[in-house]
């Protein structure tokens, strides 16, 4: 594949015309890497099979271990979910748009993961994309999660098609994984936000 396209979207207000740019190749099915709070996440269309296969390859990840889906507003979970438990609404009314991801009960039986990033790039992108997108870390499974554009480079140079440069991640952590399922609660990893912090929000429901 040659050389990712790099652009520039410096600031609290990036460019619009480049962000369309890099959505119009997540709905061809490419991936993009782009910046959030805590590391540069790899985003691609979570309805295309071939998008996510693509995906899985670039990773080195097993397919049978499923994605989060990146929001822009928590709206975006009404598709997926009958109900959002108690626990979990807790935690987004606490620390949405951060750096938590949920996982919830979805309506298939099965259980599907959310995060809202705090980060103007990534909300903007996003909402370009108008498709769900899957954003795992922009590295392969079991290297270090890369915290700016070239890190990104360095690890994937010739496998994605776009780089989204929003200068280096504030936080320079993964975010924290928390699955609630009815009355159960638990911490699937800590991140930059601490298990201590998690379980003071959702205390009184344990």
């Amino acid at each position: 594949m040659g050389t990712p396209r790099v652009l520039g979207v410096l600031g609290d207000a990036p460019d619009p015309a480049a962000l369309a740019e890099a959505a119009a190749i997540v709905r061809r099915g490419g991936l993009v890497a782009f910046p959030t709070e805590t590391v540069y996440g790899l985003g691609a269309d979570a309805t295309n099979p071939k998008a996510i296969e693509r995906l899985n390859q670039v990773k080195g990840r097993p397919p049978e271990k499923p994605y989060s889906l990146h929001l822009y507003a928590p709206e975006q979970m009404r598709p997926y979910v009958s109900a959002v438990p108690v626990a979990a609404t807790r935690l987004i009314e606490r620390f949405w748009p951060g750096p938590l991801t949920i996982v919830m009960p979805s309506k298939d039986g099965k259980t599907v993961g959310f995060r809202l990033p705090d980060h103007p790039v990534a909300q903007a992108f996003l909402k370009a994309c108008a498709v769900p997108v899957a954003a795992p870390s922009a590295n392969r499974s079991g290297s270090p999660p890369p915290t700016d554009a070239s890190e990104v480079a360095a690890a994937l140079d010739g496998a994605i098609d776009c780089i989204l440069d929003g200068g280096p991640t504030r936080l320079g952590r993964e975010s924290t994984v928390v699955e609630v399922v009815g009355n159960r609660i638990e911490i699937r990893r800590e991140g930059a936000i601490s298990s201590a912090a998690i379980l003071a929000v959702i205390r009184p429901e344990t």
